[in-house]
């Protein structure tokens, strides 16, 4: 059975390790190639983008493909939307695999707003220290804002990205630790983190330390998966609804 797997996620890699010589599979991993050096994986996979809905119904059509498993990041929306359009197209079944999002906890001083263009705005208009663990595609909204002094984390350099007088840059990349984010945000005197709800442990940790420090979070509600899409929270379900789909095969 030919399964394309959209990743770039712990989630993805937990599925492609779950796939790896597991018998009647034939999975291939696809990475969108904006991350220079990801993590090597146990099953074949190819970088870079289909050319959109276009391209991937002839991929899809051309493999041929007999399941999709959409394990992109929550807020990779535009290959979310590409992934339904195409499988609707070439009949092939799709599956999201999301992680579930965070979800407020007592001490929290959340504020949740829709998009980064309300995050933005949220921030005000006095000048404060904040925190960026957006990821780099989102740093150019916050140029609206060049008050701010911003201290930014991403994997990739920030580059020209985020063209404001004040930016602290950090490359690093999860999992974190809540001892050392914490001590990270005290060090740098963080008045507010922003962050999307993108779920998981991996980087919850400074969740929790802006919790411990009573810092406000502005976080930025995740994109919904597309209509009709069936969906799923962890890599064992993955493979159970890829296994199911198996036993159907001919």
């Amino acid at each position: 059975m030919r399964i394309l797997v959209l990743g770039g996620t712990t989630e993805a890699s937990a599925l492609a390790a779950r796939l790896a010589n597991r018998a009647g599979f034939n999975p291939l991993l696809s990475l969108a190639g904006r991350t220079r050096d990801p993590h090597p994986l146990p099953i074949p996979t190819r970088i870079g983008g289909f050319g959109g809905v276009e391209g991937l119904t002839r991929f899809l059509r051309d493999e041929p493909v007999e399941a999709v498993v959409d394990a992109t990041h929550p807020f990779a929306a535009i290959i979310s939307r590409n992934a339904a359009e195409a499988c609707a197209r070439a009949g092939v079944p799709l599956l999201a695999l999301r992680r579930p999002p965070w979800t407020r906890q007592e001490g929290d001083r959340w504020i949740g707003v829709p998009s980064m263009e309300a995050a933005v705005a949220a921030l005000g208009e006095t000048p404060r220290r904040v925190f960026l663990t957006i990821g780099r595609m989102e740093l150019p909204h916050f140029a609206a804002a060049p008050l701010h002094t911003y201290l930014v984390r991403t994997i990739e350099p920030v580059g020209d990205a985020l063209p404001v007088p004040n930016v602290v840059a950090i490359r690093d990349r999860a999992p974190f630790d809540e001892a050392a984010e914490h001590a990270l945000m005290e060090r740098e005197r963080v008045d507010v983190l922003v962050t999307k709800n993108s779920g998981g442990a991996a980087t919850y940790p400074k969740i929790a330390a802006a919790r411990t420090l009573g810092l406000p979070v502005i976080v930025v509600a995740r994109p919904r998966v597309p209509a009709g899409v069936e969906e799923v929270a962890t890599a064992n379900a993955a493979l159970d609804w890829l296994e199911r789909r198996h036993a159907r095969t001919p």
